[in-house]
């Protein structure tokens, strides 16, 4: 098996290419055209798709067109973890960093423990990510603009008012679109029903899930749970070393924001939830530390009514609360 290693930046690609422990360099855009002339310069090399792994590092969203693009050619390609990128070229005592050596570094990595296969999303899929990244981007700049008004007069503060009333018109018109955009789609919409079937999971929990944790990733709720960053990290070592149980966080950010709010919101209306929630309180535990518990029940109930494809029993889950 030949292994491509891809260290991938906003504007190039640095390619370690791994024959019989030897390493081949190359650089090429990171444009449309520039991943056709990769797809080129490894047919030249003589490595056929069926005989190659190609391993890259989830670098925001600038992977993603080129993942598809090997992907659409044959090729394996497999999307790991930056940190676990990190933590073996530690492992390794490695001291170089560039471009070219992270490249090698992910080839040896793909070599050593070689990581699952990545799927592209469907089309709808990306599209919907795509719309909640932006709703999220024009959320923070809604955020900086209120900041900035709490210290403008006159003039300045009118303009920061004319700004504001533009966002908000703005996630008014995203939020619209999400939703349309999901209606348009039956099985998108199928799954926003039943996930809204879940007292306390609304619209936008709803969209995160199904842009971001597609059922058929994951073998279980665990999984998912792991995927988030929401499993309990245990601090112990011999006799001297007692800490704090905590969320481990190495996951998706994005989706233990989204999670908060929802959870609270359960507390109050889902009757599991807060019998849940309450259940721990009164075992000692701080209200942070049962809030968690509930974004965790909360993904193993959403990955539930998708799995078997049944609306939300509150009575069963009240049984196992």
């Amino acid at each position: 098996m030949k292994i491509i290693g891809i260290d991938v930046g906003k504007s190039k690609l640095d390619i370690a290419l791994l024959v019989e422990d030897k390493i081949r360099s190359k650089v090429f855009d990171n444009t449309a055209p520039g991943h056709l002339a990769l797809v080129e310069w490894l047919d030249k090399h003589g490595i056929l798709p069926q005989g190659a792994h190609a391993c890259m590092e989830a670098t925001s969203t600038y992977y993603e067109r080129l993942a598809e693009c090997l992907c659409r050619h044959g090729y394996v390609v497999s999307v790991v973890n930056p940190l676990q990128i990190k933590a073996y070229g530690e492992s390794l005592l490695r001291r170089q960093k560039t471009d070219r050596a992270d490249a090698e570094l992910i080839a040896r990595y793909c070599e050593r423990h070689k990581p699952p296969q990545w799927q592209p999303p469907l089309p709808e899929v990306r599209q919907l990510q795509h719309l909640l990244a932006r709703l999220e981007a024009i959320q923070g700049m809604r955020v900086q603009e209120q900041n900035r008004r709490h210290q403008a007069e006159g003039d300045a503060r009118e303009s920061v008012e004319r700004i504001l009333n533009a966002l908000d018109r703005e996630l008014a018109e995203l939020e619209k679109r999400i939703n349309d955009h999901i209606d348009r789609h039956p099985d998108l919409r199928h799954r926003r029903e039943l996930l809204r079937s879940i007292p306390g999971v609304g619209e936008r929990i709803s969209a995160y899930y199904l842009a971001w944790l597609n059922t058929d990733r994951f073998g279980d709720a665990r999984q998912v749970v792991a995927f988030v960053g929401l499993s309990p990290q245990h601090r112990e070592s011999g006799s001297s070393v007692h800490g704090k149980p905590r969320i481990c966080k190495i996951g998706n950010a994005r989706l233990r924001r989204a999670l908060y709010l929802p959870a609270m919101s359960a507390i109050r209306c889902n009757p599991a939830a807060h019998t849940l929630f309450e259940r721990l309180r009164s075992a000692g535990k701080l209200g942070k530390v049962a809030l968690v518990a509930v974004m965790r029940k909360l993904i193993h109930w959403m990955f539930g009514v998708l799995k078997s494809g049944k609306p939300f029993d509150v009575q069963l889950a009240l049984a196992k609360a």
